[in-house]
């Protein structure tokens, strides 16, 4: 039976390297993105030079009927399937001290990251209920766990994401169901390009950035069979950034 992985954001990042990742793992992959369609293609790409194959699901996951809908119809396309594993990548940043923060900045970053968690996993929770099957896997970030400052936005929404983790992982243990979240610190991706790279690895006990493809490494084994017994955990990847 093939093995079906959706992957939210990605179209690029630490989403791409997740799907190349689970490809590599032999999933079919789902890849979510929400506007740019060629490196959705190029991230479909590598999934196929991963060895496995997939196709793009274009929608935006803060809106919630864009989201349900695209979601039953790739459901009714595959009577026979359902989405084992849904990596909740998402998001989006728009920094600024909260003094200074306009109302549709704290609303965008919130409603793609908490708004678009569940969006997307409400409506995939109930086949992996049924199939006694499933791994959610969030990607959060450091600033949930510590906040930084001009990232009130971020902080809340990543932090929302966290507890959410924690309270829907009790919910759906008996059934097989394993709900966890990685927390990265500074990634390499286009997100942190703008960041001043130079100087905030000098707060890094690791002395540099991380690599989207240590981060998918966590996601790959969250979402396989030897990580059944891990559920309702914040497992973070920052170098020993805390």
């Amino acid at each position: 039976m093939m093995r079906y992985a959706l992957v939210t954001g990605g179209s690029r990042g630490i989403g791409r390297a997740i799907c190349e990742k689970l490809a590599g793992e032999g999933f079919r992959l789902l890849i979510n993105y929400r506007s740019d369609d060629a490196a959705a293609e190029e991230t479909l790409l590598r999934v196929r030079e991963a060895g496995s194959d997939g196709e793009l699901l274009k929608f935006d996951v803060a809106d919630a009927r864009a989201t349900r809908t695209a979601l039953a119809a790739w459901s009714d396309a595959h009577p026979d399937a359902y989405i084992e594993v849904v990596v909740n990548n998402a998001g989006i940043r728009r920094d600024n001290l909260m003094v200074w923060l306009p109302e549709e900045d704290w609303s965008a970053v919130l409603n793609i990251s908490l708004g678009g968690f569940f969006n997307v996993t409400q409506p995939l929770l109930q086949p992996m209920l049924t199939h006694r099957r499933g791994r959610i896997i969030n990607i959060v970030s450091l600033s949930g766990l510590k906040g930084l400052p001009g990232q009130t936005n971020y902080s809340a929404a990543k932090g929302g994401v966290i507890a959410a983790t924690k309270a829907l992982s009790q919910e759906v243990a008996r059934r097989g169901v394993t709900v966890n979240a990685i927390a990265p610190g500074f990634i390499s991706t286009d997100m942190t390009a703008d960041l001043e790279e130079k100087e905030l690895k000098k707060q890094i006990p690791a002395g540099r950035f991380g690599k989207p493809e240590e981060v998918a490494a966590l996601a790959a084994f969250l979402a396989s069979d030897s990580a059944a017994y891990i559920t309702g955990e914040v497992i973070s990847i920052n170098g020993g950034l805390y």
